[in-house]
């Protein structure tokens, strides 16, 4: 399997599971994490309750060729690298009941500004230092599900529009020395940016200096169109200048049983 639509082999894994009422970003968690409670409070039922919350099966895309297992658990994974600012506040609920989960990893992947991939340097065709980790790593969730992760905006690479890998796992174990291990993977997905905010992020240096046409948000053989449900962010901006940096929301709406 590769990730490039050259050889259109990276496509999406089907999904036929059922799918609850659909809100995205900021709103979905807000209702995921306190809808519920204020529902309860003003109805008075458990039923009430879960009638009130809103929250939707995020759909999950395929992996690609570039996931290593056990990285770091840390909240930054930019490791310096060069790139507009990025902050992601990512809000796991199971789909079914809206209740946050507590202690799942949150784990993101993704290519640097000039659509490399650490571990795989060379494959949008550049030479620059590879230590297999940055850009990699993941979060536990606190107890209203929310994974707090910074980075920066991702570059783009032949036949892919900018994007994130995501993998949620429940009960993994850490190691002394920062990593994980173990655990049960529940879901697994990608992560899309407004093509508006992508524009005016690629004409900043160093993503202007990649060279590689960029695919759009609608020409990808990956993303369906889907909004929030099929993993695109709510963007606002961190400053008045797209160098400032963007912060990123999204709830996911994932398996548990």
């Amino acid at each position: 399997m590769t990730d490039t639509s050259s050889s259109n082999s990276e496509s999406r894994i089907p999904v036929a599971r059922r799918t609850v009422l659909v809100a995205g970003g900021a709103t979905a968690a807000a209702l995921a994490v306190g809808g519920a409670a204020s529902a309860g409070a003003l109805n008075g039922t458990r039923q009430d309750t879960a009638a009130a919350a809103v929250c939707t099966l995020t759909r999950e895309m395929t992996e690609g060729p570039y996931y290593l297992d056990g990285q770091y658990v840390r909240s930054d994974i930019s490791e310096g690298k060069p790139g507009v600012p990025l902050k992601l506040t990512l809000t796991v609920v199971d789909d079914d009941t809206c209740a946050p989960l507590r202690g799942a990893l949150v784990e993101l992947w993704h290519a640097d500004a000039l659509g490399e991939y650490s571990g795989f340097v060379g494959k949008n065709g550049h030479s620059e230092p590879d230590n297999g980790t940055f850009l990699r790593g993941g979060v536990l969730t606190n107890s209203a599900g929310v994974a707090v992760i910074t980075s920066v905006y991702p570059g783009w690479y032949v036949g892919r529009c900018i994007h994130i890998h995501v993998k949620v796992h429940t009960g993994v174990t850490l190691t002394s020395d920062g990593h994980f291990t173990g655990g049960r993977e529940i879901h697994t997905g990608q992560l899309f940016f407004s093509e508006t905010v992508t524009t005016r992020v690629a004409a900043i240096s160093p993503y202007s200096t990649n060279r590689v046409t960029r695919t759009t948000l609608a020409r990808d053989s990956i993303y369906d169109g889907g909004g929030a449900a099929s993993g695109l962010l709510t963007l606002s901006a961190l400053g008045s200048s797209p160098s400032a940096g963007y912060a990123g929301a999204l709830t996911l709406g994932v398996e548990t049983s």
